[in-house]
């Protein structure tokens, strides 16, 4: 048994129907404030959702995730390339930039050729 997603109290296809004011309400304040006052930059982008676009990519990192998202695909750039997204409905009330990280994982190893003679000591291998 599969359990059903919920995001406060509302269920997904609830949430598509909700219009950008009703949704609104149900963020934090600083979400909240976002939506009331979007740039031209966000318009542009919910009015593409709205034609279902195949390939859309963007450089707007700060835009609010709205029910609208849900189920498509957007690259969006990590200031390098573009990384894809899927938006799914736990994404809701986050930013676009929180999924694409700008800054990769860095992982140490054994010293390499032409280190200081201290780390030459340490085995390559």
């Amino acid at each position: 048994m599969v359990k059903e997603f919920h995001w406060y109290g509302k269920t997904e296809e609830e949430l598509k129907q909700l219009d950008m004011k009703s949704f609104a309400a149900l963020l934090p304040s600083r979400r909240r404030r976002s939506l009331q006052h979007l740039t031209a930059e966000h318009k542009k982008i919910l009015e593409k959702i709205a034609q279902n676009p195949i390939n859309l990519r963007t450089h707007c990192r700060d835009m609010v995730i709205v029910p609208a998202l849900i189920g498509k695909t957007i690259k969006i750039h990590n200031g390098k390339e573009f990384i894809p997204i899927i938006i799914t409905a736990e994404m809701l009330g986050h930013c676009l930039g929180e999924f694409a990280l700008t800054r990769k994982f860095v992982s140490h190893s054994a010293a390499g050729i032409g280190a200081t003679r201290s780390s030459k000591a340490v085995s390559a291998r």
